[in-house]
């Protein structure tokens, strides 16, 4: 099936088809290598479905791999005060589809240029390339920021502010390795530890309180 994760493909798939093409008549090796990068391609820019637990207080990983960080910063580009965050390294092998964590409308989506350190280095929340996501919802405000990473030179925006959406819709993608990060209010629980590895749009990794 078609997806937009393989539409933000399409350009990796005309140069390796057509370097498969051009060697396969001339040198099968080379055109066997063209092959596995184009299954790999095709595995790379995959977008299962995905299904949210229940409990609309429950905020959903926005994205899929493992848990590298949870602390708290005094963050000075949204909330402008001291909240926490969870920061998730994305492997090439991970999904690379970025989910909105709590139902609300995009309030918030601002780029932001910068390098590209390695997306387990500390220094890359700051100084890499990004693009920050506000969700505001009924239950809370999240701030979701796409990190680019050494690999990773492209962050890929399909949402716009204005925008309403449900727990676990797509909102974009970064592609190849890099990280993403989740901050929220000190007032939340959160559900998740160092080292585990989440799946976005459904693995449950803050609670907020209910409010009366």
């Amino acid at each position: 099936m078609f997806t937009k994760a393989l539409g933000e493909a399409r350009w990796i798939f005309a140069i390796l088809i057509a370097g498969w093409m051009i060697s396969i008549p001339f040198l099968p090796v080379l055109g066997v290598l063209f092959a596995g990068l184009i299954l790999f391609t095709f595995y790379f820019f995959r977008d299962p479905e995905r299904v949210p637990p229940e409990g609309e207080n429950i905020a959903v990983s926005p994205a899929d791999g493992v848990v590298t960080t949870i602390d708290e910063i005094d963050e000075d580009e949204f909330f402008k005060k001291r909240v926490r965050r969870i920061g998730i390294f994305l492997s090439v092998l991970d999904v690379h589809v970025n989910r909105a964590p709590l139902a609300g409308e995009v309030t918030h989506s601002i780029p932001k240029p910068g390098g590209f350190f390695d997306a387990r280095d500390p220094r890359c929340s700051i100084l890499n390339q990004s693009r920050s996501w506000v969700f505001s919802g009924p239950v809370a405000m999240v701030m979701v920021k796409q990190i680019t990473g050494a690999i990773a030179r492209r962050i890929c925006p399909w949402a716009v502010v204005g925008d309403k959406l449900q727990r676990g819709d797509r909102f974009g993608m970064i592609r190849f390795g890099s990280r993403t990060e989740m901050y929220f209010s000190l007032d939340a629980e959160v559900l998740v530890k160092v080292g585990d590895r989440v799946a976005g749009g459904e693995t449950p990794v803050v609670k907020f309180p209910i409010n009366p």
